[in-house]
């Protein structure tokens, strides 16, 4: 099965690079998707170029695949699905919840010079980052890639109630399924608690399992692309 995969802020394709051979090994054909902006060098870019990537990579698979989105990119998974409601197969939210129609996007930190940058790890300690060694830490830092000030300040824009027909799978990382229900019933994620189809899978992660699960992150995929 075509497997898109959106990384979220500051992460460009290179972030599945463990995931990837992992869903070839299982049979799939994975297709890291490079955000304009987010890998490209597009200082410039906005959302509405990151969602043209997003949907061009939906419209260039033979099949309906199954689109991958993480953190803050959870909104643009759900965009391409509000886009392309009979085109996406089913939607995997990994660690984040999707905005309402109005929202900004991303307008987490602060700017400066135009873009994001990524604001360090005193935001993210705790379980979040609980599974980052130091190494990796580092690493992730040293590759974060600035948000163009664009895409973190664009407006969400959903415009198709089909998308509530489209399966999604919150996929749990440092919280658990049972506080993702919780938080849903409370009226914290409006968009998912309209949608028909929402089951809830856990990973034993901290927020960037593909970076510290890739392989049991692979494997959670491919039994969702033969879960009804």
């Amino acid at each position: 099965m075509d497997i898109l995969l959106i990384g979220g802020l500051w992460l460009d394709g290179s972030a599945w690079d463990a995931v990837v051979p992992a869903l070839e090994a299982l049979g799939h054909r994975p297709r890291p998707v490079t955000l304009p902006g987010q890998g490209d060098g597009r200082s410039s870019a906005t959302l509405d170029d990151q969602l043209a990537a997003v949907l061009a990579a939906v419209d260039a698979t033979e099949e309906k695949p199954l689109v991958v989105a993480h953190s803050a990119a959870t909104t643009l998974g759900w965009l391409a699905a509000d886009a392309r409601p009979d085109r996406v197969a089913k939607l995997a939210l990994i660690g984040g919840f999707p905005h309402q129609d109005g929202r900004p996007y991303a307008d987490l930190f602060a700017i400066h010079d135009g873009a994001m940058p990524f604001p360090g790890w005193g935001p993210f300690e705790g379980a979040d980052s609980a599974d980052l060694d130091e190494e990796l830490r580092r690493r992730i830092a040293a590759e974060a890639v600035p948000v163009p000030e664009q895409v973190a300040r664009g407006v969400v824009r959903l415009t198709d109630r089909r998308r509530y027909l489209v399966p999604v799978v919150v996929v749990c990382p440092e919280f658990t399924p049972q506080q993702a229900r919780a938080w849903i019933a409370a009226g914290e994620a409006p968009e998912l608690a309209r949608a028909e189809h929402v089951d809830f899978v856990d990973i034993d992660s901290g927020h960037w399992p593909m970076f510290t699960r890739p392989a049991e992150l692979a494997h959670l995929l491919d039994d969702m692309t033969s879960r009804g």
